[in-house]
């Protein structure tokens, strides 16, 4: 059940994160170019395996692990245990988050609320978010575009 509910929910940020980049007027996907592929500055291999990706530090005694990217788009995993702060901030991308499992306190802007397993969060460009841990947990965020500090 645990894997059907990862499997669910990569592929749940996958669609988001897909919608959140599109540029198209007409809510149809743009095709990109085998020459639009090759001009990618950073991009992650096409197969990522959850046993041979590193756990980095994400502040506060979350880990993060990168699961895939390329210039426009980047898919994260963040582990918490409960207790676990993810300190306020903002940043220029735009974030969609889908809570795989546990259960956060979050703020974005000035508006607060409880989300669990299931719940989605958009946050837009430079707003303020953040969130507390309430029951241990995993978020998948996704950004556009990548996050290239998490990288370094």
């Amino acid at each position: 059940m645990h894997k059907l509910l990862t499997i669910l929910s990569l592929a749940t940020c996958v669609a988001l994160c897909s919608a959140c980049g599109s540029q198209s007027q007409d809510n149809q996907e743009p095709q990109q170019t085998q020459n639009e592929q090759q001009s990618m500055t950073q991009q992650s291999g096409n197969f990522i395996f959850e046993a041979e990706t590193a756990w980095h530090d994400a502040g506060g005694g979350a880990e993060r692990q990168i699961l895939g990217y390329n210039d426009n788009i980047m898919m994260v995993k963040v582990k918490f245990k409960k207790g676990q702060v993810g300190a306020m901030h903002s940043h220029p991308h735009s974030q969609v988050t889908y809570v795989a499992s546990g259960a956060f306190e979050f703020t974005v802007g000035d508006v607060t609320k409880i989300v669990r397993a299931g719940d989605a969060l958009y946050k837009q460009p430079n707003i303020e978010h953040g969130c507390v841990c309430l029951e241990d947990g995993i978020l998948i965020d996704c950004f556009n575009p990548m996050r290239d500090t998490f990288l370094k």
